[in-house]
């Protein structure tokens, strides 16, 4: 249920840098001139707003693929039999998006469509649920056991990670970011409202 009070922060966020990016605009074009000295009539607004509480924005989390995995590590001897272990492991991936990247001038706000240039989706968590993983056996490990199964788990990390970005869990957490800030964002802005997301997603190689 912390997700509803963490969107709500974020839709006053939203509208907050709305209005400094028309406040922004009108220094801009010169609506801040002396109606005396431009000759323009001035409409005259004035808002009383009082900041009752500033929290840190961080990452939404959007998805989470959850994965089982049984790894065979093996150390290769050349003389004594080959060290194994078989462990079975239990972890999760999550796919979020950061909206402490968005500024003022990632926001456009026309008479009635609102855009929202969103930061990259990113793969902010993934990892070895320890607690639910376990070694299933040894083989010929004696005082090398410790090492191998670090090693094993080390192992089972780097491919939860490999085989969330290949499932498209990027993909899926922009899926996911449109089909909840978008009806949120119209509902509170009362107007059309489009995120956009770079067109292509930065994915650092696996080593």
């Amino acid at each position: 249920m912390r997700l509803i009070p963490f969107l709500i922060r974020f839709i006053l966020f939203v509208l907050i840098l709305v209005g400094l990016k028309s406040m922004w605009d009108n220094f801009s074009t010169g609506d801040w001139i002396p109606g005396w000295i431009s000759g323009k009539d001035k409409t005259e607004t004035v808002h009383t707003l009082v900041l009752e509480e500033m929290t840190s924005m961080g990452k939404l989390e959007l998805v989470k693929y959850n994965f089982k995995d049984v790894v065979e590590q093996e150390v290769v001897k050349t003389w004594l039999p080959n060290a194994k272990a078989v462990i079975i492991v239990q972890g999760e991936a999550i796919g979020c998006v950061d909206l402490t990247k968005i500024e003022i001038a990632d926001i456009t706000s026309e008479e009635e469509i609102l855009v929202v240039n969103m930061p990259e989706p990113e793969l902010c968590v993934f990892k070895i649920d320890h607690e639910h993983s376990k070694v299933y056996n040894t083989e010929y490990a004696f005082m090398e056991e410790g090492k191998l199964v670090n090693e094993a788990f080390l192992q089972a990390e780097k491919q939860i990670q490999k085989s969330a970005l290949d499932m498209g869990i990027l993909e899926q957490t922009k899926e996911n970011a449109t089909k909840i800030l978008t009806p949120m964002l119209e509902k509170a802005s009362g107007k059309k409202v489009i995120l956009k997301f770079p067109m292509s997603t930065k994915i650092d190689k696996l080593r």
